[in-house]
């Protein structure tokens, strides 16, 4: 919409007002108010967009400035709303005891473009949406502008049901701002769900637009219309999913909730209690939209997962989606943010990071010791900042042998408990196609997921270097963990042959540390092994065989 079109339409709002007002009001000082409040006994307010209100210097309204409104507007429909022929302009009435209008709320609209251009490719997927936010935030305005979308641009047939004249304008001709969409005006409130299914039935639609789902009935009527295979595009009352979820009128649209009572093994497998809320069908909707301000939306993509993970009380992060400039008939500037934390890999290699740090004491060297003070690089500072720090989750994977290989390889990292707060996950592979919902939310929070075949010192810690990329490390730290691999590669094989039957197995001479992760494993087995030799020559000996049951007779007697 032009700004020609734009001030013909508030020409003929300001029309209908009282001389009085009128002469205080021009073009440029309602170029950003979005309401004008009449109330008897008061000053006129002019509200703004950007939350000021400002008082009219004038006298107090009267019966009769409200009368002189009244008069020149369609009478009020049962939910005391009105409008101005070919407008977008929505007037409401407050009424007194006896029904006599005491306050009018004049509310300017306004078609603005651009305000769908961040989520426009989840309209063309021709999936169901539910628009979901606080009044003011420009629900009505994104309907009205996908309407258009879809009817000009994809060519579909379009209905709107227009509860309150609020998406096509008061009047019997639609405003041009609805495109080729057909507009279906419903006589009272009360009637919408009911002229939503006619919409269906008589008018062959493609896709369906509704505004203000609010009833169980429309909430019903909805589902029905998702269910013939129509596109529907609606808002409804609640500010967020989990408000929409607590909501028993409207809670159907996401699929509904039904308290599920588990059995002893599942209740324990999920570590809740026996009887928990789940979803009890298919999302009407598939993609929900909560409108967090005019520039700002939160996309879930798939309602039925949301709902579920919400239900459940695990973490679900939507998909943040900006427009940046404000809509002025421009391209817009879009982001998409997936709110998520990401820490980009250090791209240097170990050498590199060494002659960065010799040359930055290189540069110290060369300054005057009154001025080296001043400098605040630190060698140590940098070092620990070069590493990379990361927060591991574990599913089904021992957290103690995690925690040890940790502590004694002194690894820059941390074992976390939240998922949120994970740069990666280790798992079990058991788990791999299982389908286990931690791993999806994993997924769907982009962490890499490395799987351990057992649970075992040697399998874990070799799953731990890849996850940790310890080839980024010194060559002597790589050695040593090349050593310690094959030391417990070795210790595991002669495990297998004691318990196969085998009698005592020596290993190979390892250093203290690498005889300590042996030791550890061989116990994880229920066996015992014991330090022998001297000096470099020292190393393992696994007991077996006869030996074994002696040491297990002495235990026990």
């Amino acid at each position: 919409m032009n700004d020609i079109q734009f001030q013909n339409d508030l020409d003929r709002l300001i029309d209908v007002l009282p001389p009085k007002i009128t002469k205080l009001l021009n073009h440029e000082a309602l170029n950003d108010v979005i309401e004008l409040v009449l109330d008897i006994g008061r000053l006129p307010e002019i509200r703004h967009a950007s939350g000021k209100i400002e008082s009219l210097n004038c006298e107090p309204i009267v019966y009769d400035d409200l009368d002189y409104i009244t008069s020149r507007i369609p009478e009020f429909t049962s939910d005391n709303r009105s409008g101005i022929a070919g407008t977008l302009h929505r007037i409401s009435a407050i009424r007194n005891r006896q029904g006599r209008v005491i306050g009018l709320t004049c509310r300017i609209g306004r078609v603005v473009t651009g305000t769908i251009a961040c989520i426009k490719d989840f309209v063309m997927q021709g999936k169901s949406i539910l628009f979901l936010g606080k009044p003011g935030v420009g629900k009505t305005t994104k309907l009205r502008e996908i309407s258009r979308l879809v009817a000009d641009e994809l060519g579909k047939r379009v209905v709107i049901v227009d509860t309150s004249n609020e998406i096509a304008g008061d009047g019997d001709t639609p405003h041009p701002a609805i495109g080729k969409a057909r507009r279906m005006q419903v006589r009272q409130p009360e009637f919408q769900k009911d002229i939503m299914i006619e919409a269906v039935e008589n008018h062959t639609p493609e896709v369906i637009v509704v505004d203000e789902i609010g009833t169980e009935a429309e909430a019903q009527a909805a589902r029905t219309i998702a269910e013939r295979g129509v596109m529907l595009i609606a808002t409804a009352h609640g500010q967020s999913l989990e408000n929409l979820i607590k909501n028993p009128a409207l809670s159907d649209l996401v699929g509904g909730i039904q308290s599920v009572t588990l059995g002893d093994d599942e209740a324990k497998r999920r570590a809740s209690q026996k009887t928990v809320l789940e979803r009890e069908k298919q999302p009407t909707f598939d993609i929900v939209i909560e409108i967090i301000d005019r520039n700002t939306l939160a996309v879930y993509k798939d309602a039925a997962e949301a709902v579920d993970y919400i239900l459940r009380g695990w973490p679900i992060r939507p998909e943040i989606r900006k427009v940046d400039k404000t809509y002025d008939n421009k391209p817009a500037e879009i982001k998409v943010e997936e709110n998520l934390v990401k820490v980009e890999p250090s791209k240097e290699t170990p050498q590199e990071i060494i002659d960065r740090i010799n040359e930055a004491d290189r540069k110290i060297a060369q300054q005057d010791p009154a001025d080296r003070l001043k400098f605040s690089f630190n060698r140590k500072d940098y070092v620990k900042e070069a590493k990379k720090f990361k927060k591991i989750y574990l599913y089904a994977v021992s957290r103690t042998i995690v925690e040890k290989i940790i502590e004694r390889l002194d690894l820059n990292a941390e074992i976390t408990k939240n998922i949120d707060e994970a740069d990666l996950v280790i798992a079990h592979k058991n788990f791999a196609k299982g389908g286990a919902k931690i791993l999806s939310t994993a997924n769907n929070y982009r962490l890499q997921i490395f799987y351990v075949k057992t649970n075992s010192m040697a399998q874990i810690q070799k799953v731990v270097k890849e996850a940790l990329d310890i080839r980024e490390s010194s060559q002597t730290l790589q050695g040593y963990y090349d050593d310690a691999e094959k030391a417990l590669d070795e210790a595991k094989m002669a495990i297998n042959k004691i318990l196969a039957g085998a009698k005592n197995i020596e290993l190979s001479p390892q250093n203290q540390q690498i005889r300590k992760l042996q030791h550890e494993l061989v116990e994880q087995h229920n066996l015992t092994s014991e330090s022998i030799g001297d000096g470099e020559e020292r190393h393992l000996k696994i007991v077996g065989g006869q030996d074994l049951k002696a040491k297990n007779l002495q235990h026990s007697s």
